[in-house]
Parts: structure tokens; C-alpha cells; sequence
């Protein structure tokens, strides 16, 4: 899973997977909410007020008025903490627990179907990991974790997903300051 596949298109693939997984997310997070209003289960309201209660709590991990202030610090956090502190370490965590189920239990894990079941797994543990950040942050790092492991199984390599996890983090931490902003006047 570490060799450098496939070649000059790993930056290209990253940038295109980025887009999909933020549109995948948004699409889903529609869907969802779609479907409870047409069953009338929650009203407009309700959702917007939850989602309100239970936004992610990204001041856990960085600082925002740091990252509108210090540029240094901006900078820093959308280059090195994107790709280094996430991408890389995330993506070669998934990918070596995902080794490591196929290690363990080859015959369980070796085929598509198993490895997509590993993925699973791995991903809700990868959403798990980040409930700290609040209940809707863990869903949206586990489908995001699924994703970024189904990425891994496609290219047999970590690279387009750590580029693809790199571009989703930075312009995510970089729009960040913005949207915090825009929230708080809503």
C-alpha cells in the first residue's frame, strides 16, 4: 500500500477525489434530511436547531483566531497539518490496520467483499476517534473514512487517498475562519 501508485496522477486523482468526497458528504447530509422531512420524523427546524447544538468542535484542534491573525500559523496549519499530521498518518494508520486484518484473518479479508468489510470496520473506528469534535464530526470522519479506504482498496496504494484526505483538510482549515464568521451572523 505504500508504493507510489499510479504515478504523476496521484495529485491530480487527489484533487478530483477531495471534490467527490465533499460533494458525497453534502449529498448524503441531503438525503438524510431530505428523508426525515418527508416522513415527517423531525421538522426543518429541529434538524437546524440540532445541527446548531452539535456543530463540530474544530476549536479542539486548532485555533481559529490564530489561524485569522497569524499567518504563519494559517499557513502551517493548511500545509502541514492537512497533509502531514492528517493525510499521511491517517491514511498509512488506515491502511496498516487494514494490512493488519488481512494478516490476521486472510481468508476473511483477502477478497473485495472482505476488504470492503475491513474498510467498514476501520472507518467506524476512525469515526469513533473523533467524537471529541462532537457526534456529527464522527459521522462525517467515518463516511469520510469509508470513502478514503475504498480509495486505498481501488489504486491498491495510500497516495491518492492521502491527497485526496491533504486537499479535503486544507480547504476545509483554510475556509475555515470564513465560515465560523458567517455562522455566527446566521
Amino acid at each position: 500500500m505504500l508504493r507510489w501508485r499510479p504515478g504523476w496522477w496521484v495529485l491530480p486523482l487527489g484533487i478530483g477525489y477531495s471534490i467527490a468526497l465533499r460533494i458525497g458528504l453534502v449529498v448524503i447530509a441531503v438525503v438524510v434530511v431530505g428523508a426525515l422531512a418527508a416522513t415527517q420524523t423531525v421538522t426543518p427546524e429541529k434538524v437546524q436547531e440540532y445541527v446548531n447544538a452539535n456543530r463540530p468542535d474544530v476549536e479542539a484542534l486548532v485555533s481559529v483566531p490564530a489561524m485569522r491573525s497569524n499567518p504563519v500559523y494559517f499557513w502551517l496549519t493548511i500545509t502541514l497539518v492537512s497533509f502531514v499530521v492528517a493525510g499521511i498518518r491517517e491514511e498509512m494508520w488506515r491502511a496498516g490496520t487494514f494490512a493488519a486484518m488481512r494478516a490476521i484473518w486472510p481468508r476473511v479479508f483477502d477478497s473485495p467483499l472482505g476488504q470492503c468489510l475491513a474498510v467498514s470496520a476501520i472507518a467506524v473506528a476512525f469515526g469513533a476517534m473523533h467524537l471529541r469534535m462532537g457526534v456529527l464530526a464522527a459521522v462525517g470522519a467515518g463516511v469520510l473514512g469509508l470513502l478514503l479506504g475504498l480509495i486505498i482498496i481501488v489504486h491498491k496504494s495510500i497516495w491518492p487517498a492521502v491527497m485526496a484526505h491533504g486537499v479535503f483538510d486544507a480547504t476545509t482549515l483554510a475556509l475555515l475562519p470564513w465560515w465560523i464568521e458567517k455562522a455566527r451572523h446566521l
